[in-house]
């Protein structure tokens, strides 16, 4: 089973797979469903947060609770795209109990899926929302505040760094940062995309 996953023909084929792992037996006992992700499957552009939460546990959608209304509005409202027309994932694919943070292990069991996920839609430009993704992606340590404000690479991929939603919703203030973070994403998105 490990071995096919980066062979998954298709990201349908590897939703199924995805939605009988039990790689973390925690994660697995508690999860209601898997959540894979969501959107154009060929999409230039890929959104990455860390995990799902409850809203998203519920409903196998990744940002669909205050947090995904918020990141709707950054992806319609201000970078003028549809929110159909771009690719949301996770790095983990369950539900980590009381929405704690994910764990190291629980990320690099998870890992797999996400490489193959990124590889079959092979976007123009990530963006990492949030610290987990950001480190995760990045493979840094350092404090979202030093990792935005700049384009990184992810396997040849242009990457930037911005805050998570619900930071914004809990640090109202910091929204104009991660307006910058939109400016620099779409002048990537632009370079990249022309």
């Amino acid at each position: 089973e490990d071995h096919a996953v980066a062979n998954a023909p298709t990201l349908d084929a590897l939703a199924q797979q995805v939605a009988s792992c039990t790689r973390c037996a925690e994660l697995a006992e508690t999860r209601t469903q898997t959540v894979f992700g969501v959107g154009d499957p060929s999409a230039r552009l890929c959104f990455i947060g860390e995990a799902p939460g409850a809203v998203e546990d519920r409903l196998g959608e990744p940002f669909v609770g205050r947090a995904g209304k918020l990141l709707t509005d950054i992806i319609e409202k201000g970078m003028r795209l549809r929110r159909e027309d771009v690719y949301i994932l996770n790095i983990l694919k369950c539900r980590p109990p009381g929405n704690r943070d994910p764990a190291k292990e629980e990320a690099a069991e998870c890992r797999e899926y996400l490489d193959a996920q990124i590889a079959h839609v092979a976007p123009r430009l990530i963006l990492a929302v949030g610290r987990i993704a950001a480190h995760e992606l990045l493979d840094s340590d350092a404090p979202v505040g030093r990792l935005r404000g700049k384009e990184h690479d992810y396997r040849g991929i242009p990457l930037v760094v911005t805050y998570h939603p619900a930071y914004l919703l809990r640090s109202p203030s910091q929204k104009a940062k991660a307006w910058d973070d939109l400016r620099l994403a779409l002048r990537c998105f632009r370079g990249v995309a022309a």
